[in-house]
């Protein structure tokens, strides 16, 4: 960046951009990646240049950690063994598969192919999610693609830097070292996640500070992967671990009044940076073409091919793989659509970029690293046609394939899921009025409350298939009550979950309409 105009500049356009996308409902990856692109072709815009280690240090940190903590670990754990054939076995058949078209179809050696292979092998999390998060995906599915692109880093990791290795010096890869260095980066940057999570979680129960748990929050992305980048680990991995940890846990770390602050913080966070990287994808792209010589004028068809290559693969790995989950949970007749969509949802990314920034610049120009312009090129258009084809495309295919959520399943659930919580809140109002002398008074008002939410349930559920007590004494009274009541709704809503008779979504969505209930009551 040349100054701090130009970055406030592209901080608004990337800001009204994405403020339009959610307005007209398109997906803001995609919109933002083309007005970057109609900008940077616009007369007198400056060049723009990325810097990996911004990249890296600064916009991926926060925003994989709320990828991660949007994460069920409750799917999670049904899904990991697919997760783990596509992090490793996927990974390298894609940079394998890469590696070959781009060596024949491109003046790229072989050096810089699988270099080239191992930036585009996995999918990228930040794109994924930004995706994802308005498709109404059955919950193991959204989670199987979102694992995946949080989980694959490891390994397109170390395939990275074999490649540049056999780059610079030009010699056989040893893949034995390869293997104990993939133990090292995702075993490392596990550990290393799983000791900060625990570490925030401890200081986390012993404070009740908003500015400081909103600070903590902040601070905790940013330590796991500085942590784990000094430790010579994987810090993608590293905060990723200390996400889930910390999502799965964070409606027993706080309050309410803490949750909402931290949901709101997190939010604006996420959505600038959002905002930010993906213009800037668009914005890099014109000035990285400047740059190639004349003889890679062919850019574009090398940039189709390397995508098809992608797409190809991934659909012919993603098949077999899905008929045999599905023959196992006893499907005779292969369901075809899942692998489809599973395909077009592997969108690449902020990460990817990331990779090809960091290749080394060539002091040799006989070296196969001279050739890094032409990788970049190749990346960047690569992460901009997924995000744009895919991107635009996503929803369609979702919807026409037909295993999309219907909006009347996900009313039913959360109706079904409110009438329980408004039992058991009746059924402890029962027990308090029979222990306990609490004013009548207050008694009526919490009934009434629950019983109307009751009702509104059941119309939800049918629709889709005076003792001399002052009024300010019993509204403390009435509060103290409600907020237990709360507590015994928001115990009812993990065992419905735990029982697994809701979504994560419909949990999520309950809580928060619980704390900002109970934050109502706090301020009254």
């Amino acid at each position: 960046m040349r100054s701090v105009g130009t970055v406030l500049a592209l901080v608004v356009l990337a800001t009204l951009v994405a403020t339009f996308a959610r307005r007209w409902r398109i997906p803001a990856p995609s919109l933002l990646v083309v007005a970057g692109l109609a900008v940077a072709m616009l007369p007198g815009t400056p060049e723009i240049e990325i810097s990996p280690e911004i990249i890296g240090l600064v916009v991926l940190p926060p925003l994989l950690y709320a990828s991660a903590e949007e994460l069920s670990w409750r799917e999670l754990r049904a899904v990991w063994k697919p997760v783990g054939v596509l992090s490793i076995g996927l990974v390298l058949a894609s940079a394998a598969a890469v590696a070959a078209v781009a060596s024949l179809v491109s003046p790229l050696s072989w050096q810089m192919a699988f270099v080239l292979g191992s930036v585009l092998a996995s999918t990228d999390p930040v794109a994924v999610t930004a995706l994802g998060r308005r498709l109404a995906l059955p919950p193991k599915v959204q989670v199987l693609v979102q694992a995946e692109s949080l989980f694959n880093d490891a390994t397109s990791l170390v395939l990275f830097r074999v490649a540049v290795s056999v780059a610079v010096a030009s010699a056989a890869a040893s893949w034995g070292s390869a293997g104990g260095e993939f133990l090292l980066l995702a075993g490392g940057g596990t550990v290393i996640g799983a000791a900060v999570a625990g570490v925030v979680a401890l200081i986390r129960r012993r404070t009740e500070d908003p500015v400081l748990e909103t600070v903590i929050a902040l601070v905790t992305p940013y330590a796991a992967y500085v942590l784990a980048e000094a430790a010579h680990t994987s810090g993608v991995t590293s905060v990723v671990v200390a996400g889930v940890v910390l999502g799965g846990r964070g409606d027993r770390l706080t309050n309410a009044r803490i949750r909402l602050q931290l949901h709101a913080v997190y939010g604006t966070v996420v959505f600038l940076l959002e905002s930010v990287v993906f213009s800037l994808i668009g914005l890099a792209l014109p000035a990285q073409v400047q740059a190639l010589s004349d003889g890679d004028r062919a850019w574009p068809l090398y940039a189709l091919a390397v995508a098809a290559t992608l797409i190809a693969v991934r659909l012919l790995w993603l098949a077999p793989l899905s008929a045999v989950v599905q023959r196992k949970g006893g499907i005779t007749r292969m369901n075809w659509r899942v692998p489809v969509v599973l395909t077009w949802a592997g969108t690449r990314g902020v990460v990817p970029l990331a990779a090809a920034l960091s290749i080394p610049v060539a002091t040799n120009p006989d070296s196969p690293l001279a050739e890094r312009p032409l990788v970049l090129v190749l990346t960047t258009s690569v992460v901009v046609a997924t995000l744009v084809v895919q991107g635009f495309s996503l929803a369609t295919v979702v919807r026409r394939s037909g295993i999309a959520l219907e909006p009347d399943h996900t009313e039913r659930e959360e109706a079904s899921a409110r009438c329980s919580l408004a039992h058991a809140g009746l059924g402890r109002l029962d027990e308090i009025s029979e222990l306990e002398a609490v004013p009548d008074v207050v008694l009526d008002r919490l009934r009434r409350g629950l019983t109307a939410r009751l009702d509104d349930a059941r119309d939800r559920l049918a629709e889709s298939n005076g003792d001399g007590t002052t009024t300010e004494s019993a509204d403390l009274v009435y509060r103290q009550l409600r907020r237990d009541l709360i507590a015994i709704e928001a115990a009812e809503l993990q065992h419905l979950y735990d029982e697994h008779r809701i979504s994560d979504t419909t949990r999520r969505r309950l809580q928060r309409s619980l704390d900002l209930e109970e934050a109502r009551l706090t301020d009254a």
